[in-house]
């Protein structure tokens, strides 16, 4: 079945970095694209970035262009996201997760808690 891990999360003071890591199984990885999302308390869950199953990739929220960047590794079925000038801002449970339109569904891991804080 569709397995998605992430780990690399953690307490990390404003201005420092952080790799989060989504390791894949149960599915054709490089033929799918990834994404990113995160929920800050109360607030909604939101798309962060996605890349493609051919590497292009992107942000979609303005507050972290310049400083979050999405990458994957078809060989090793893992999806980055590196985190550089962290604010306390982007405190939130980060997802990986991928559609599956042959199976017609969304996957989603189990999150990895972020938190920026001094």
């Amino acid at each position: 079945q569709v397995q998605l891990v992430e780990s690399g999360g953690g307490l990390v003071q404003p201005g420092g970095s952080l790799r989060l890591s989504c390791a894949a199984s149960g599915f054709t990885f490089s033929s799918y694209a990834m994404s990113w999302y995160r929920q800050a308390p109360g607030k909604e869950r939101e798309l962060v970035a996605i890349i493609t199953s051919t590497g292009i990739s992107g942000t979609s929220v303005d507050s972290v262009k310049g400083r979050f960047t999405i990458s994957r590794d078809n060989a090793k079925n893992t999806v980055y996201l590196q985190m550089s000038s962290l604010k306390p801002e982007d405190t939130a449970v980060y997802y990986c997760s991928t559609y599956i339109g042959r199976y017609n569904s969304r996957y989603w891991g189990q999150g990895t808690q972020v938190t920026v804080s001094s």
